[in-house]
């Protein structure tokens, strides 16, 4: 397991990389059209504002998260998309405010929360570090739609393990959703980091692998590219078909980017349009769902 401080270290630098990205934009800018369909760069930041904030509900109040369950339940198939509507209506200024405080609450809350923990979510409850970690994943996701409609490419960093590590223990989920059985045998998956260690997931000796960069895998496993815009390399015919249903995040499996949207162009990737087949619970157009509702613990 990560040690929970440098988990939560890593999700506010991720948080605050985002911020930077964004606080000096335009009302233009913040309109400008994302890879996700429907959704402009403000739909991106609101919906990172509402998920933290009901992360904070989460581990904050209980009953007023209870609430909000509800809430999900009564409209499962636009609660997502609403909650970023709301946010996207209002000033930039305003939006990053509420962003801004809700995710320094939550860091608090979260740092400061006894071990062992668990906090109500949209699914089973979760650690501290989970939460965490699934704020994390889907912070710098949704970060990539931005870099993405801004033409602006991100280095990628030692936060990635973070992403890496729950599309790898994802993995059977990635079936299950689909109505598939998942292999019985795990998998082994080999990446090379951003500052060139290698990150190894699984037995040593495992007879279907996945190889190639952090970055790749992240990409595709958070479904912000197409796998054949990839360089992974499959050793095995399981491990060959993972990597065309693999995802990160809960909820139904989505459509995905078309082959050829997300070219290499440097050390990140520019990405096109990409079919629309819902969000929030159905996470379709490339939107990881609600905070990951099934996120496992962190590494």
């Amino acid at each position: 397991m990560s040690d929970p401080v440098v988990l939560l270290d890593d999700l506010r630098d991720e948080s605050d990389e985002l911020d930077r990205l964004v606080s000096e934009l335009s009302k233009e800018q913040w309109g400008a059209p994302t890879p996700a369909p429907g959704w402009t760069i403000a739909h991106q930041i609101a919906h990172l504002a509402w998920t933290d904030r009901a992360a904070l509900l989460a581990a904050t109040d209980a009953d007023a998260f209870a609430a909000e369950t509800e809430k999900a339940l009564a409209a499962p198939d636009r609660f997502v998309d609403d909650g970023a509507e709301e946010g996207a209506a209002l000033p930039p200024a305003e939006l990053l405010t509420r962003w801004r405080t809700d995710r320094a609450r939550l860091h608090e809350a979260l740092r400061t929360a006894p071990p062992g923990t668990r906090f109500p979510w949209y699914g089973p409850p979760m650690s501290a570090s989970a939460l965490a970690t699934a704020r994390l994943m889907e912070t710098w996701a949704h970060g990539q739609d931005v870099a993405d409609a801004l033409g602006v490419v991100r280095p990628p960093t030692a936060r990635l393990r973070h992403v890496a590590w729950i599309g790898h223990r994802a993995r059977d989920y990635a079936y299950f959703v689909r109505g598939e059985q998942p292999p019985a045998e795990p998998f082994r998956v080999e990446l090379v980091s951003p500052g060139g260690e290698l990150w190894a997931y699984g037995p040593e000796g495992a007879d279907q692998k996945v190889t190639g960069t952090a970055l790749d895998f992240c990409l595709l496993v958070t479904q912000r590219v197409h796998r054949d815009d990839t360089a992974l390399v499959a050793h095995g015919p399981d491990a060959a078909h993972w990597l065309t249903l693999a995802q990160a995040f809960a909820g139904p499996a989505g459509a995905g980017r078309p082959a050829g949207a997300g070219r290499q162009a440097g050390p990140g990737r520019q990405a096109g349009a990409e079919s629309r087949a819902g969000s929030g619970q159905q996470a379709g157009a490339g939107r990881p769902a609600t905070g990951s509702r099934t996120a496992p613990e962190a590494p």
